[in-house]
């Protein structure tokens, strides 16, 4: 697996979603849930749908994305 499928993995366990209940998420409540791209790190917050670049409040670094773009 590549580091956004697993991150997407990561994001889903911690959320306690499915990925697609996560995507609906991201469709219906105009946020979607996040997570930090740095190894090591699982950060998570609730971003916009199209986040790529979201604040890491753990690593202090625009490394958070949505789920819906890991997805994609």
């Amino acid at each position: 697996m590549n580091k956004r499928a697993n991150k997407l993995t990561e994001l889903c366990e911690l959320e306690g979603m499915t990925e697609v209940e996560m995507l609906r998420s991201a469709v219906v409540d105009g946020t979607c849930p996040s997570i930090c791209m740095n190894d090591g790190c699982n950060f998570t917050a609730d971003y916009e749908p199209d986040s790529i670049e979201g604040w890491c409040d753990e690593c202090d670094t625009n490394t958070v994305m949505s789920g819906l773009e890991l997805a994609i």
